[in-house]
C-alpha cells in the first residue's frame, strides 16, 4: 500500500514526465528561428523557456534537494540572443528533467518535511522539500503551458496534445 508521500513523489515524476512529453511535441513542430522567436523583448522564446525550467529545476531540485552546487546564472536563461541551439536547450531541459526524476525516485519519504535553502539569493528561503517539489512541478506546468500558446501561434495550427477535438 503506498503512502501519502510516496503517492505525492510518484506524481511528480508522473507529471514532469507528461510535461515533458508534450514540451516535446511542440518542440518538434518549431524550426531553429521558431524556438527562438520573440514578439518582442519583453517576452520569452520557448528556447528562453526551456533554458529557464532547467535553470530553475537545477537551483530547486539538484541543488536543493541533492546539494549539487548552486550553478544558475538565471540572468543567461533570458538572453535575448540565441547563447546555444535550440536542440541544445531541449536537450539541457531534457537532461535536467531525467535527473530531477532520478532524485525524486530515490528519495526516502521521511525527507519531505526537511526544510531546504533551494534559492539562496532569492525571494524563496527555508522551504520544505515537499513545498519545493510542488513549486518546481507547477512551475514547469505554467511554463509548458506557455510553450503550448506559442507553439500554436508560430505554427497557426492546434497542436492536439491530449486527444484530437471534434470539429
Amino acid at each position: 500500500m503506498q503512502t501519502v508521500a510516496g503517492n505525492f513523489l510518484t506524481f511528480a515524476v508522473t507529471r514532469l514526465k507528461l510535461t515533458q512529453g508534450e514540451i516535446a511535441k511542440c518542440v518538434a513542430q518549431l524550426s531553429e528561428d521558431q524556438m527562438w522567436h520573440r514578439g518582442g523583448d519583453y517576452e520569452n522564446s520557448v528556447a528562453n523557456l526551456l533554458l529557464h525550467l532547467a535553470g530553475n529545476m537545477r537551483q530547486w531540485m539538484i541543488h536543493g534537494i541533492s546539494g549539487q552546487p548552486d550553478v544558475r546564472r538565471r540572468d543567461d536563461e533570458f538572453s535575448l540572443t540565441p547563447t546555444t541551439s535550440a536542440a541544445e536547450a531541449h536537450a539541457t531541459f531534457n537532461a535536467t528533467v531525467e535527473e530531477v526524476c532520478h532524485i525524486l525516485g530515490s528519495l526516502p519519504e521521511d525527507q519531505l518535511l526537511t526544510v531546504i535553502d533551494p534559492q539562496p539569493t532569492g525571494t524563496w528561503r527555508h522551504l520544505t522539500m515537499l513545498e519545493a517539489i510542488f513549486q518546481v512541478v507547477g512551475h514547469v506546468q505554467l511554463h509548458a503551458g506557455q510553450i503550448m500558446v506559442l507553439t500554436k501561434q508560430l505554427v497557426q495550427h492546434d497542436l492536439d496534445l491530449t486527444m484530437p477535438r471534434k470539429r
